[in-house]
């Protein structure tokens, strides 16, 4: 009788393993197939970063190009999400403004998910939940929250030592699969140098005249709630800045440093005709002072351990101790940050406009929700 109650037993694990294998197999596959996205009415054509570059046709470093042409002659801008996949405002407000944009005036480039290799992984060992979900007026949306970095089963192994092409600046291994440490790249490089020469031949090939890299950092990082500019471009940056001091929001305006390579507000700006920037929102669930990085984290931005640290006054943070950092006013931001840096590029450049319509601001993103601008 127990031989028989023993070898039950081991059938009954035997399936319940075999059951969790699948579910795990199903829920790692889907990691592998990118959320759908609802573009405006206004966009004019769809196609692939491989388009540009086919050195990345059939990888996971392929990812969707969204074309907005309003027909009238004018200048084109280039926005970018997704550079590091576990950083939700990023992504988040692209879709947004892919989802909402009218151009009248010029073409917007999207490309949301930039490192589309990094949406398929997680970051080992730092506990980030692998999707949220935000509530819409048609039902809920889950998106993903990958990694700072290209998957490793994509590219690997890391060396011990990472030389950037072609100054040769030498970081952490980790960091040769950072994007953002990758311009200008090469085509027979890494496959995270192979998508970052693609951004670079999108932006020559579209004659891009401003570009866009939406980012966030944590709060204790000195380099947050900023846009960073290439010094050839200091007036459309302090222009800006001064139209959203105007509007009630704070952004530091930081040079980009020049022996600093591989960032796109360096590299853009040197190897290209495009006018670049990166702005940088302030996320609790990236900080080394974080608790528990739940979803709750991601999207509420609200956590005890940087209200203490602010109380303290120990520690330069960005982190409003009354409401926290959610992503309603973190997806604002960049925003609000794309639309008067455009208004800035205008005032400049007047001859190559790019007028950019039916976005929400700042203030109707926090009334009303993220959710109130997704379609579903």
């Amino acid at each position: 009788m127990a031989m028989i109650r023993n070898h039950l037993s081991t059938i009954i694990i035997s399936i319940l393993t075999a059951a969790m294998g699948v579910i795990a197999a199903i829920a790692f596959g889907k990691m592998h197939h990118p959320e759908v996205l609802y573009p405006s009415a206004s966009l004019t054509s769809k196609g692939m970063l491989s388009d540009y570059f086919d050195g990345i046709t059939g990888t996971n470093g392929d990812t969707e190009v969204y074309l907005y042409d309003s027909g009238v002659a004018g200048g084109t801008a280039l926005l970018c999400g997704g550079t590091h996949a576990n950083e939700a405002a990023s992504f988040l407000s692209t879709v947004v403004i892919l989802e909402n944009l009218r151009v009248t005036c010029g073409r917007v480039i999207i490309i949301p998910r930039l490192n589309n290799s990094a949406f398929t992984c997680s970051d080992p060992m730092e506990g980030f939940p692998s999707s949220y979900e935000i509530p819409t007026k048609n039902g809920t949306r889950v998106f993903r929250l990958g990694s700072r970095v290209t998957n490793p089963l994509d590219q690997w192994p890391d060396p011990l030592v990472f030389a950037q092409y072609p100054s040769n600046q030498q970081l952490s291994g980790f960091e040769t699969r950072n994007i953002n440490r990758a311009y200008p790249g090469r085509p027979d490089g890494t496959l995270t140098e192979k998508v970052a020469y693609a951004i670079i031949q999108i932006i020559k090939k579209e004659n891009v005249n401003i570009a866009f890299d939406l980012h966030e950092s944590s709060p204790e990082v000195p380099i947050v709630n900023v846009i960073v500019y290439n010094e050839k471009y200091e007036d459309i940056a302090m222009n800006a800045v001064l139209g959203l001091e105007m509007a009630g929001l704070q952004f530091s305006p930081e040079t980009s440093p020049k022996n600093f390579h591989g960032l796109s507000h360096r590299e853009w700006g040197d190897y290209t005709n495009a006018i670049p920037f990166l702005m940088e929102t302030s996320n609790p669930s990236m900080g080394r002072l974080r608790g528990e990085t739940n979803v709750d984290l991601v999207l509420r931005g609200d956590c005890d351990n940087y209200k203490k640290a602010k109380e303290t006054g120990a520690l330069r943070i960005a982190y409003r101790e009354e409401t926290g950092e959610p992503i309603e006013h973190r997806v604002g931001r960049h925003i609000m940050g794309f639309i008067e840096l455009i208004n800035s590029y205008n005032y400049y450049y007047p001859e190559m406009q790019i007028v950019v319509e039916n976005l929400p601001d700042y203030d109707m993103i926090m009334e009303n929700g993220v959710g109130e601008y997704l379609k579903n």
